[in-house]
């Protein structure tokens, strides 16, 4: 398997050369040019729909390949950060097993954190006023967030949460 994975490689390579699109259409226009030489027959045409569909098919098969290999390389590397982010969940590292209802709770969760993230970066921003307190109180849907935004200090609880976002956004999981 190991050739077959260099070899795939340097046809992946070499087909996806400026040299191999030009010989490409270098082959197109001599087809065409030879069309009045054969008088236009169905042999001639066959020819082209013949090569093109053979190449088609084992291009196919060939990008596959190589898209899976660089796939899981891709993986393996987004594993390894996981892995050594300190806040990062390690639940995630396995997420291309996943089935699709797993991976849209997946992606709604991690919707919601940014969510809320976004929010907390805003309430940092914004005057500190009731209003602009109350606002958020509303908006946010956090019980704990909303508790805190509702006590008339809605910076209270929240500086040393912001200081770990340095480290990732893992904290919005922990009210």
């Amino acid at each position: 398997m190991d050739r077959f994975d260099r070899i795939a490689r340097a046809v992946e390579q070499a087909a996806g050369s400026a040299y191999a699109t030009a010989a490409a259409v270098l082959v197109v226009v001599a087809w065409a040019a030879t069309g009045p030489v054969f008088g236009w027959s169905d042999t001639w045409q066959l020819v082209i729909n013949t090569g093109t569909t053979i190449v088609t098919f084992l291009m196919v098969f060939l990008i596959q390949s190589t898209q899976s290999r660089d796939t899981r390389a891709l993986h393996l590397k987004v594993d390894e950060l996981i892995r050594v982010t300190g806040p990062a969940r390690n639940r995630l590292i396995l997420a291309e097993e996943a089935g699709q209802a797993d991976l849209d709770a997946m992606r709604s969760e991690l919707q919601e954190r940014l969510r809320l993230l976004l929010l907390m970066i805003s309430l940092t921003k914004l005057s500190r006023t009731p209003a602009a307190a109350a606002k958020l109180a509303v908006e946010c849907p956090s019980a704990a967030m909303r508790r805190r935004i509702s006590s008339g200090n809605p910076t209270v609880g929240f500086i040393p949460q912001l200081d770990r976002l340095r480290h990732g956004f893992n904290f919005l999981c922990t009210n």
